[in-house]
């Protein structure tokens, strides 16, 4: 699988069903994808946080050296928006304090954010995810499900392929599918994995 930031529920999913999931650290980096962003419901709609990146090596750059940028207080805006978006989901305060370490630690690498975020994620969720980096690129892995470019914010998704589930502005937009994990935790909290494993 891919990397990715804050990832959706298919992402979590997937991961969850397969218990051992290699995350790519070798390929060349590609932009507008959930390797750095995610959606989350704002009380204006759907609204993509993302995390400015570095390319060291320009387009070539392999994903395990995207470094972050922090010329840009992206860290304060993706948790204010948090705050904003679920203060008054049932499970936001509860879930909250572990989430905050990564809005306030600088991490170098992207790919380190992401890696330690999964297994926080895992954690809550009570999942026993064990995440593993890539040591070298494989074209056509074998024996092994390739999901590298099955999740992309560009994808349509169906809305009857998800268990629907409770959200705070569900009254204003529906029920909006596969949006990050996080959305899933603050809102259903300890009964997440449940509707995790109905999908």
């Amino acid at each position: 699988m891919s990397t990715a930031y804050l990832p959706p529920v298919s992402w979590m999913q997937e991961a969850a069903l397969a218990k051992k999931v290699y995350i790519e650290a070798n390929e060349t980096y590609s932009k507008q994808s959930y390797r750095n962003r995610c959606k989350i419901m704002s009380a204006n709609g759907i609204l993509s946080l993302s995390i400015p990146v570095k390319k060291v090596h320009g387009n070539q750059t392999r994903t395990k050296d995207i470094e972050i940028f922090y010329g840009v207080a992206w860290q304060r805006i993706h948790q204010r928006a948090l705050d904003a978006a679920y203060t008054s989901s049932p499970f936001y305060l509860y879930y909250k304090d572990e989430l905050a370490v990564f809005f306030t630690r600088k991490f170098r690498f992207l790919l380190d954010l992401n890696m330690q975020m999964a297994e926080v994620i895992s954690k809550m969720l009570g999942t026993d995810i064990q995440f593993e980096l890539t040591d070298d690129y494989i074209v056509h892995p074998e024996n092994i499900p390739d999901l590298r470019t099955s999740f992309s914010p560009k994808k349509t998704l169906i809305k009857n392929e998800f268990s629907p589930y409770t959200q705070v502005f569900e009254d204003r937009f529906g029920f909006v599918p596969d949006l990050s994990i996080v959305d899933l935790l603050f809102n259903e909290g300890p009964a997440a994995p449940e509707v995790l494993n109905k999908e």
